[in-house]
């Protein structure tokens, strides 16, 4: 049967193109520290080994993009990075010599020099791609708008907010010339994601976009929730590069990329999902969880979830949703729409009822107390 393909702007990134005839590209993560110099290649090079066109690390210090020099030296050229910029956007200076692509999110560019207008930011940073030969990627996301994009819709809306950043970001790189970009929009409810890319493909039908849902969750579970998302778009051909991201050690990272090649495959051939499948999460538990990363500060977190998982299994049928989140970039805010909430430091635990802070826990002690505030939240919707 084949996938049908719509026809973008084609963009090099290093030795492979996303968007034009090009096939589509597959991504995964390194969950290393990015200062393990040692680690970091060694996961980026079984990545790519695996089917993945491009492999992306988190740089949020100088000491983080200062490592990319020697992990570079450690990788063929084939191994294309593109680096995850947070809230320090002007790190990459310091890491384009050692990469191809660099991901930035409208929401945290306000985080650093707040008195300069978001679009001096990004013209500085496309300077910098254009110098070092560097294809970007605007990358929105649930839980991260854009305040000032945010404002200007009702409380809740945060599909049109986050449409709204997206073409916003875009129609300025198109303002001044730069084409070599790509464009995701992530959430993590699958139907939200469809709707989001749907809309912006329609908006900007030239741009190429990086398909993925925020938080998916532990296989398999979160590779279900991202089929719901993924199998809709890539029938109507909308994707040109795409992520499954999950919740598992970092050995376990080549997962990513196997189930995103068995779900091609599969939607390749005409397998589709069933009602059922497509009724998974409806009126049931839904844990979403993100996937590890670099900035993970305590490797206990992908265990906190999987065991969450298990003690939430008896209350499997109660409309529920728990967040688990890895880090302090996006825990506090990608947990507020969550009945219960958990985001993970390095020693504690915060635990969450939607956007009101219940306490901060050591790990020891946050399985009982969360399992004491799952049962009073039922207790109080019974």
């Amino acid at each position: 049967m084949g996938l049908n393909r719509r026809r973008t702007r084609a963009m090099r990134v290093g030795t492979v193109t996303i968007g034009g005839e090009a096939s589509l590209v597959f991504q995964s993560m390194c969950a290393t520290k990015t200062t393990d110099i040692v680690a970091t290649a060694a996961t980026a090079r079984c990545l790519s080994q695996a089917g993945a066109g491009i492999v992306r690390v988190a740089v949020d210090t100088p000491a983080d993009a200062a490592a990319l020099v020697e992990i570079r030296a450690e990788l063929p050229d084939s191994v294309n990075l593109s680096i995850d910029l947070q809230e320090n956007y002007p790190l990459i200076e310091k890491a384009a010599p050692s990469i191809q692509k660099a991901r930035y999110n409208p929401g945290h560019l306000h985080h650093r020099d707040a008195q300069t207008p978001w679009q001096e930011k990004v013209r500085w940073m496309v300077d910098v791609a254009m110098r070092y030969d560097l294809a970007l990627r605007i990358g929105v996301n649930c839980g991260s708008v854009d305040p000032a994009i945010a404002a200007k819709f009702p409380q809740g809306d945060d599909l049109s907010a986050l449409l709204a950043s997206a073409v916003e970001h875009a129609e300025f790189l198109e303002s001044i010339g730069f084409d070599r970009y790509c464009v995701s929009l992530k959430d993590s409810e699958p139907a939200t994601v469809v709707e989001l890319n749907r809309r912006f493909a329609l908006a900007m039908p030239h741009v190429p976009l990086h398909l993925g849902v925020t938080e998916a969750g532990m296989p398999p579970e979160g590779i279900l929730k991202t089929r719901l998302a993924f199998e809709p778009l890539l029938r109507e051909g909308i994707g040109e590069t795409m992520r499954v991201s999950l919740t598992v050690p970092n050995e376990d990272k080549s997962q990513e990329i196997e189930a995103a090649r068995q779900m091609v495959a599969e939607i390749a051939a005409g397998h589709f999902l069933t009602d059922t499948q497509k009724m998974a999460f409806s009126g049931r538990l839904d844990i979403v969880s993100c996937p590890s990363c670099a900035r993970v500060e305590n490797g206990r977190f992908v265990e906190l979830a999987q065991k969450i998982r298990e003690i939430t299994r008896p209350y499997a049928e109660y409309p529920i949703r728990i967040a688990v989140m890895g880090c302090r970039v996006n825990g506090p805010g990608e947990t507020d729409d969550a009945d219960l909430g958990l985001w993970c430091g390095a020693d504690r635990v915060n635990l969450k009822c939607g956007r009101q802070t219940l306490g901060t826990f050591s790990y020891e002690e946050i399985e009982s107390r969360f399992l004491a505030e799952l049962q009073n939240l039922l207790s109080t919707r019974a």
